[in-house]
């Protein structure tokens, strides 16, 4: 996997105004803490390889929310807890993600509309991990809860995100391939 992007880079500056613009002007929802871990996806998201995080016991990429949800706790350095914890918030980051920037190919893939399925899935995964969080942990129960109970205002906001993007020249055909690095 790639190295995360320094906190320097000005793809930052770009997602972390864009992304309180939405929130903060566009949609009234003003939750610091909330806006700057979606920033924070945003900018580890523009990394294809970021996307197949979880791997499989033989080193397969889980590119399919099913192919997630169906990993087996296999030989890692990590506790079952955080395996579960880590597990859960990449299904949510996950989730979150494709439905708030690229709902369209959720609706396109041969299986049906899986909007709805990321939705609810979306909500559970960051459920689970609050759950599984202790105050200390990053990112802290609290927000893992916020981000579970506001999920769809999220999605909302990330598609204007997206589309404010697009405005300035980002992302002219707003198409995966085009955004992913």
């Amino acid at each position: 996997m790639r190295p995360a992007i320094r906190s320097d880079h000005p793809i930052r500056g770009l997602f972390s105004g864009l992304v309180e613009n939405a929130f903060f002007t566009e949609l009234g929802f003003c939750e610091p803490r909330l806006t700057a871990y979606l920033c924070d996806l945003m900018v580890d998201f523009l990394h294809v390889d970021r996307l197949d995080v979880l791997r499989s016991a033989f080193g397969r990429s889980l590119e399919q929310m099913a192919a997630i949800l169906a990993l087996k706790h296999d030989a890692a350095p990590l506790s079952l807890e955080q395996r579960d914890r880590l597990m859960y918030r990449h299904i949510g980051d996950f989730a979150l993600f494709w439905t708030g920037i690229f709902p369209e190919h959720l609706r396109s893939r041969r299986s049906g509309d899986l909007l709805c399925a990321y939705v609810e899935q979306g909500k559970r995964s960051y459920a689970a991990c609050a759950r599984l969080s202790q105050d200390q942990d990053v990112p802290p129960p609290t927000l893992l809860n916020s981000l579970s109970e506001e999920f769809e205002t999220c999605v909302h906001g990330l598609g204007l995100v997206r589309r404010s993007w697009q405005r300035t020249g980002g992302a002219a055909s707003a198409g995966p391939k085009d955004i992913l690095l």
